[in-house]
């Protein structure tokens, strides 16, 4: 099974300590961001993994070579999806890495600041098994009910439908009854009465192959939750709810002490 891990972000959230690093590098219980990462997909049957690479690019790369001396795992590939002449985003980051994810299969993506108790190969089988059984379907997305002043909106069926700022009321969508909700106060309220339900993206999505022929015509740059919302319309984007898994975002500094408990709890 194939993953591909973002490692390219600047990481300003998590200033000053990505001063001098990137934020893949930033240390919590002994160990990088990237290391818990790269072990996690390991151990759960994802040994073929690609990592983007941008901001202090050549460093990450370094920093694998030596885990990977230090610390040999059997049949495990990594690869390196390099993108110093320009930072694409999180949907030209996926397009970049084609040469290294398209084999036919659904492949996994996973921010490099997020860290969750998440079987995720159940996860990566129930999402292939909704692709085989409905073709339209072409991402799952792991949604959260955490807090987030940008929310993605899904209908009863869990299909994405928009998205929405509730702190400047923007609403983007390919269906004009809710785009029209745009820049004005109510949006939320409307939004709920509507019936559509609003989670915080996850960090983490199956994306079928089918997806880089529907990239095409995006360019080098683009975000992929934008993609998601222009493709919403046209092909399915599946939101999956995960209940009772902890999931924790990572990317600010005051999350860090959150983040040590979390691991010593998983590792006690």
């Amino acid at each position: 099974m194939k993953a591909l891990i973002f490692a390219a972000g600047l990481g300003t959230r998590l200033r000053p300590l990505t001063d001098d690093r990137p934020k893949a590098l930033v240390e919590v219980c002994g160990r990088s961001l990237l290391e818990w990462n790269i072990l996690k997909l390991y151990s759960y049957g994802f040994a073929d993994i690609v990592i983007n690479v941008h901001h202090f690019g050549k460093m990450v790369e370094q920093a694998v070579q030596d885990f990977m001396q230090r610390e040999p795992h059997e049949n495990l590939k990594i690869s390196f999806s390099e993108e110093f002449d320009l930072l694409r985003d999180t949907g030209g980051g996926i397009r970049h890495a084609q040469e290294f994810l398209e084999d036919g299969e659904p492949f996994l993506v996973h921010n490099v600041d997020i860290l969750s108790d998440l079987e995720l190969d159940v996860f990566y089988s129930s999402c292939c098994q909704k692709m085989k059984e409905d073709p339209e379907v072409v991402s799952c997305v792991l949604v959260s009910g955490r807090y987030s002043d940008r929310r993605l909106l899904f209908d009863r069926d869990m299909r994405l439908k928009g998205w929405e700022n509730i702190v400047t009321h923007q609403v983007k969508s390919p269906f004009e009854d809710i785009v029209s909700l745009d820049g004005k106060p109510e949006a939320s309220q409307v939004l709920e009465q509507m019936g559509l339900m609003p989670f915080a993206f996850g960090g983490v999505h199956v994306v079928s192959p089918k997806v880089f022929e529907l990239m095409e015509a995006w360019g080098e740059k683009f975000p992929i939750v934008d993609f998601y919302l222009s493709n919403a319309s046209s092909h399915k984007i599946s939101g999956i709810y995960e209940d009772g898994i902890e999931l924790l975002d990572v990317g600010r500094l005051s999350h860090l002490p959150m983040a040590e408990e979390f691991l010593k709890r998983q590792f006690e």
